[in-house]
């Protein structure tokens, strides 16, 4: 096992464009770390980089205590996982797994021995005489992962690993991964697009956009102090609502409500009464007002809303409503809609609100409900910077 160190390494190309910036992410020995943006931001660059295939423009890679910004992918020590799987079809489970073994000369003895016991890890032991194409996806993806895991390496490195594969399967090869890492403890960069895998496998994550990176912290500390308006919105579903607000006194006029404010600003931010802020809030901070105990509805405010869709999920239900002069005209977030496919979508006369309710709520649609919002749930953030200003 070895630590991984980007030391302002820099991705540039011939045509000047810049795929990674200035990106300085020190992954600890063993640690599980995950590296999750929107398509395009330089997250699978970065991997590639790692793996060494991609040159490094500028700054220094180091794993264990090696620079090896000079060394071709075979002499860093590491395994990769693919997102297609890249098992050849004419190749029974065994010698898919025992190939990288078998090229650097292992006796078979040995050979057996690793791929028997990580057929064992992974399940694959009734599975080791056939060939990928009479395999499941999750199979398949096992088989990717064991060809990974005899090889002892240094560090794994995965690109997109369940992306193939159907949403139970993916829950289900979550899990598999997780526990996986655990057993073996090996240092892991992961790399995937879906920010629900992000917050549920790593120990830490990191998010980047267009290039740069944007934070990194334990999943949980992310979700709740997210650095600015991009994580803020990236992280999470359903994703955080946004709307504007106004600081008057110790209120925060929203559109929805006037709110009593009672949250601390961070070191440097105190914004002046009449000050323009984006005001977040989780679908979870929302709850029918007829459900909120009388004790917990203090430390909030009710409003009322026209609900036009509930969704219902069984354990919860969604709740879809507009609220008037509530848009929110923000870069951050103008990306994150166009990477979940809503960019061209017709924009509302207001913004657009999910509340997650609890099951017994009795909200209907096209009917008015009243609503509560938990007011110390609130972020806010600054429109020009996108910083978070709330502690």
């Amino acid at each position: 096992m070895a630590e991984i160190v980007l030391d302002h390494v820099t991705k540039r190309y011939p045509d000047g464009f810049e795929a990674v910036k200035d990106m300085s992410l020190e992954i600890q020995d063993g640690e599980f770390m995950i590296l999750v943006g929107p398509s395009g931001c330089g997250k699978s660059t970065a991997l590639r980089m790692v793996a060494g295939l991609e040159d490094i423009t500028e700054g220094d890679l180091r794993i264990g205590d090696r620079v090896v910004n000079e060394l071709s992918p075979k002499d860093r020590d590491i395994s990769m996982v693919f997102q297609n799987y890249a098992l050849y079809p004419h190749m029974t489970v065994r010698e898919n797994m025992a190939f990288p073994l078998k090229l650097r000369g292992v006796d078979q003895a040995e050979q057996d021995r690793k791929v028997e016991d990580a057929a064992d890890v992974l399940d694959l032991r009734q599975h080791l005489d056939r060939r990928p194409a009479n395999l499941s996806g999750g199979q398949r993806q096992r088989v990717a992962m064991g060809r990974a895991i005899v090889r002892d390496p240094a560090a794994y490195l995965m690109d997109e690993p369940l992306s193939n594969l159907d949403a139970k399967l993916r829950v289900q090869m979550r899990t598999e991964v997780a526990r996986i890492q655990k057993r073996f403890g090996t240092t892991t960069l992961y790399v995937t697009h879906d920010q629900t895998e992000a917050l549920t496998l790593g120990d830490r994550v990191a998010v980047m956009r267009a290039g740069v990176l944007q934070q990194v912290a334990p999943p949980m500390q992310l979700y709740n102090e997210p650095e600015n308006l991009f994580v803020a919105g990236f992280i999470g579903s359903p994703a955080m609502n946004f709307m504007m607000a106004t600081i008057e006194g110790m209120n925060l006029k929203l559109p929805i409500a006037d709110v009593r404010f009672k949250r601390g600003f961070r070191d440097g931010a105190d914004p002046a009464d009449g000050t323009q802020l984006i005001a977040g809030i989780r679908p979870e901070n929302f709850e029918d007002a007829a459900v909120v105990p009388a004790d917990v509805r203090e430390r909030g405010c009710t409003f009322r809303a026209q609900v036009e869709v509930v969704e219902s999920m069984g354990s919860e239900l969604y709740a879809h409503f507009v609220v008037q002069g509530g848009e929110v005209d923000s870069a951050e977030l103008r990306e994150l809609a166009a990477d979940a496919g809503a960019g061209d979508l017709p924009a509302s006369e207001g913004g657009r609100i999910t509340a997650r309710l609890a099951a017994e709520s009795q909200v209907k649609e096209g009917e008015e409900a009243e609503l509560w919002v938990d007011s110390p749930t609130i972020h806010l953030f600054d429109p020009q910077t996108g910083r978070r200003l709330t502690e």
